[in-house]
């Protein structure tokens, strides 16, 4: 299944029947990314009297509860209600499901702290125009991505002048590798999430931040069309599905 996307007076073609998907699925226990000290999945059977909703124990279908924290169990797609005063949903900010992206791999710089930080400079000369979207895969880009436990490891997170400058040029969508834009802890500054979101000056409430996605080696830098995909929570975040389709 093939389409042609008119965008910004250019045509290209997207084969649908080919999506790249970068986000992790999300596993009852502990098989998972997980950051920030946030307890791991559960997926329960629902227990309501003498009912167990379990095939394997006797049921005549499947029924669970699932038990998750969408910003430390996984892919997730988060709005500025993540920092704001104001009751903000991501159901509420996302409208526009599609966009144009630029997939980048970046590697981040060790600071006289210690901490590994992706910088602006790094990531600038690298941008291309007219994208609504950026995807970074931060390098090396190792499949430890995939269920890695982050919690007290002070994992690289993103130099708050990157998100300041992706603000400044409408870039709406930052998709990126790590548990958060920021550090891991940070007297609760969150000065990153900030920025991006132009929060509290003039927030963006179109704008979006996808953390814990997972990238794979062969998939070339450069343009995508990005589906960003989520359930229509009423909640600072979601767990998501970003999707990337090649553009010929």
């Amino acid at each position: 299944m093939k389409a042609t996307i008119h965008w910004n007076q250019h045509n290209f073609e997207v084969d649908l029947s080919k999506p790249i998907d970068i986000s992790i699925p999300l596993k009852n226990g502990n098989d998972n990314p997980n950051g920030f000290y946030i307890d791991a999945p559960r997926f329960e059977p629902v227990r309501v009297g003498s009912f167990v909703g379990s095939v394997a124990e006797g049921a005549g279908c499947n029924c669970e509860n699932l038990y998750i924290n969408a910003h430390g169990n996984g892919t997730h797609t988060e709005c500025v209600g993540h920092i704001s005063l104001e009751r903000i949903t991501i159901n509420q900010c996302l409208k526009q499901f599609y966009s144009m992206a630029q997939l980048i791999s970046v590697a981040p710089k060790l600071q006289s702290s210690g901490d590994y930080v992706v910088m602006l400079e790094d990531v600038k000369h690298l941008l291309q125009n007219d994208i609504e979207a950026l995807v970074l895969r931060t390098l090396p880009n190792i499949s430890d991505k995939l269920h890695k436990a982050y919690s007290g490891t002070n994992p690289t997170y993103v130099e708050p002048a990157l998100t300041a400058y992706l603000c400044e040029n409408n870039i709406k969508h930052f998709l990126l590798d790590l548990p958060s834009v920021d550090r891991e802890e940070d007297e609760g500054k969150l000065e990153a999430h900030h920025a991006f979101w132009n929060y509290p000056n003039a927030p963006r409430l179109d704008a979006t931040i996808t953390e814990f996605i997972y990238v794979k080696n062969e998939v070339k830098d450069g343009r995508y069309l990005l589906n960003l995909q989520i359930a229509s929570f009423e909640s600072d975040a979601s767990p998501s599905k970003p999707v990337l389709y090649a553009i010929s």
